[in-house]
């Protein structure tokens, strides 16, 4: 069975407390690796304010993961994800070829990571 590469994001509902938005985490990332999936990376985000309201909230908590898992593994988390209120939206990136060299340049720090600039321009 082949794998592609991924980054999957999506927001926790901010009116979980920690221990329950550190288990919804833990629950997708565990979702993945049940259906196949190789988790590279995981990164926490936090809570963010959003550009406009969503389900009449402000701000949501934010995840954001590259993995390796076969095609029939997303339907499978996405689907779970519409069902349970713990999570707000979410956004699945397939990477192509480009996209792989450019997150390997990522990865081996020769390209700045977009969103560490984004950061760094906000604190600024």
């Amino acid at each position: 069975m082949s794998k592609n590469y991924y980054e999957f994001t999506y927001i926790v509902n901010p009116v979980l407390e920690d221990e329950q938005t550190k288990a919804a985490v833990d629950q997708v990332t565990k979702l993945f690796t049940d259906n196949g999936a190789e988790i590279e990376e995981v990164n926490e985000w936090g809570l963010r304010k959003f550009a406009y309201e969503i389900d009449k909230k402000n701000s949501g908590y934010y995840v954001n993961m590259y993995l390796e898992a076969p095609a029939d593994a997303i339907p499978v988390v996405e689907r779970f994800l519409r069902i349970e209120d713990s999570y707000m939206r979410y956004l699945t990136l397939k990477f192509d070829a480009k996209m792989m060299r450019h997150r390997e340049l990522v990865k081996k720090n020769a390209v700045p990571n977009v969103f560490e600039v984004a950061e760094e321009e906000t604190e600024g």
